[in-house]
């Protein structure tokens, strides 16, 4: 009985043996995924850096804009001229009565201007961040204007050619365009007439004629005034400095013209009715040379006392008829 227990012990020792060992069974070992962030570039907000604009201006007052000014009123018909011919034209919220070039300037707001009244309520109504005065604006107006919270900035008349191109240089400042393709074109022109006008041993005299309501002593141009610089460099001889007249405007007598004998009439009162016709018939005129060699001319005086760009038109346009022959 003993044996036989053995031998049955045994046997289940020898099976176990000989039997595939089990895989042992494991939990799962979780990988853990670590996420690392890499941290965004910081934004930092900042203010946007301010650049003030300050300009000293004909009155010696400084004028601040933060920015480029974008609604402009102009209360001078050479300041509109002047915005419009740098590329500011849009940027023209509002203009004076008498602002009437270039054409798109006819249909922008009027604040008045005539007899030198404008509408202060009208101008500000237009909300402009910058009203830009001309000499023919009193300092009181622009003060008036200043009280109301307005900025104001008066420039002052140029009294040479170069000085206007400084003028449209401050323009384009207070406005943010560069007028330097503008400028340059312009000094080109001049430089044109210059060249031809340099050589010309000849300067016939010249009376300019701005208002003849006293046609036995009509105004001129004088000395200091853009009439009598352009007259010159356009190779002429004004007759007001050859009579010895030092005043800006004067009325010059038909004895002084008589006696200086102009070869050239230039009418710039023509745009108010003034004809060559009406000056063959005043009394005292029919012995001038200008009357018996028919040089006498109408002419378009804002091209001549509106101090911006288009004096280069005036220059080009007096010296052409001055000297035909030189600029054919």
């Amino acid at each position: 009985m003993l044996r036989k227990t053995l031998l049955i012990t045994l046997l289940i020792v020898l099976l176990t043996a000989c039997a595939p060992q089990a895989t042992p069974t494991t939990a799962p070992v979780a990988t853990e995924i670590v996420i690392t962030e890499t941290p965004a570039t910081e934004v930092v907000e900042t203010a946007p850096v301010v650049v003030t604009l300050t300009l000293t201006d004909g009155l010696g007052r400084e004028v601040k804009l933060d920015s480029p000014a974008q609604h402009v009123v102009s209360l001078a018909p050479s300041n509109t001229e002047i915005l419009f011919a740098i590329g500011a034209g849009s940027q023209v919220a509002g203009r004076d009565e008498f602002s009437d070039y270039p054409e798109e300037a006819k249909s922008i707001a009027s604040v008045g201007g005539s007899m030198g009244q404008y509408s202060a309520e009208a101008i500000v109504a237009l909300k402009p961040d910058l009203v830009l005065a001309a000499e023919i604006n009193t300092p009181e107006l622009v003060k008036q204007l200043e009280d109301l919270g307005l900025t104001v900035y008066y420039l002052k008349n140029p009294l040479t050619l170069e000085e206007m191109y400084v003028n449209l240089g401050i323009v384009g400042q207070l406005t943010g365009h560069d007028v330097t393709e503008l400028v340059d074109s312009l000094k080109a022109r001049v430089a044109a007439v210059d060249e031809k006008v340099a050589p010309l041993s000849s300067r016939p005299t010249v009376f300019y004629e701005i208002d003849a309501t006293d046609a036995a002593k009509p105004y001129s141009y004088g000395p200091g005034t853009f009439g009598d610089l352009l007259i010159q460099r356009a190779g002429g001889a004004n007759l007001v400095t050859l009579a010895g007249i030092t005043d800006a405007y004067p009325q010059v007598s038909l004895e002084q013209i008589v006696a200086t004998n102009p070869g050239i009439i230039i009418l710039g009162d023509s745009m108010w009715g003034v004809t060559v016709d009406s000056v063959l018939t005043r009394p005292g005129w029919e012995g001038l040379d200008a009357v018996k060699n028919n040089q006498i001319f109408a002419f378009d005086d804002n091209l001549v006392s509106r101090p911006g760009p288009r004096l280069v038109d005036g220059l080009e346009q007096l010296a052409k008829l001055l000297h035909p022959d030189a600029f054919k």
